[in-house]
């Protein structure tokens, strides 16, 4: 029996240690078994592709599974361990694009928005942890708050146009040699608005990227998935 006002003691000595210990695992497994499903759902967008005899779906598909490896190579290289929703997030945006080649991008006006907001988002958050990394390392520019932010807006519209010209440049080597193209070029209107969505991802990177992007070292509990 214990006093009043006093805290029951868990069995391994620490109170309320198990019960925590529980949320936690519980907390981290929903997010993990969601990015199992997201990585799933890559998968059968593949087979799909394949069924369909569609090099575009397949390619894409294969290009997306390897995407969702990007958080373990930033583990890999910068010795930080990201949270299971990040994970997801990357698999998502991984997952939208792939859904997308399957008819959704032609159908649903929206749907490229959502798309290069989502890659935005991952393409800045990696940028973001990358810089971070840095200024631990003692880089002393990236260590300032309007710095990284302007670098990692910079990376973010880098590789947006990037992708617009790989895109454009790929469908029209495809056209010329008359093959289905793997990425499709839907004009300058297009791509001026892909851009422009894909700041929006970098946005909320700057804006909330502290709070959110918080890495966790390697030493803690492996929440990984």
């Amino acid at each position: 029996m214990t006093k009043a006002g006093t805290e029951t003691p868990s069995r391994d000595g620490a109170p309320g240690t198990t019960g925590n210990r529980n949320f936690r695992l519980l907390d981290a497994a929903v997010p993990r078994a969601a990015n199992r499903l997201a990585q799933a759902a890559i998968g059968a967008a593949l087979l799909a592709g394949a069924r369909r005899r569609d090099p575009t779906v397949v390619v894409n598909a294969v290009v997306s599974a390897a995407f969702t490896a990007l958080p373990r190579a930033l583990e890999a290289g910068y010795s930080v361990r990201f949270q299971p929703w990040h994970r997801l997030w990357v698999s998502a945006a991984a997952l939208v694009h792939t859904l997308g080649m399957l008819g959704p991008y032609d159908r649903i006006w929206w749907w490229d928005h959502l798309a290069h907001t989502l890659s935005g988002v991952v393409v800045a958050g990696a940028t973001d942890v990358v810089l971070r990394a840095a200024t631990v390392g003692g880089d002393p520019v990236s260590g300032r708050p309007r710095a990284r932010a302007v670098m990692v807006v910079g990376v973010t519209l880098a590789f947006g146009v990037f992708w617009e010209l790989l895109e454009y440049v790929v469908h029209a080597v495809a056209d010329r040699l008359g093959f289905e193209p793997l990425l499709v070029h839907y004009g300058r209107l297009d791509a001026v608005g892909d851009l422009l969505f894909d700041l929006v991802g970098a946005g909320l990177v700057v804006r909330f990227g502290r709070r959110a992007l918080r890495v966790r070292s390697p030493t803690s509990v492996d929440e990984s998935g």
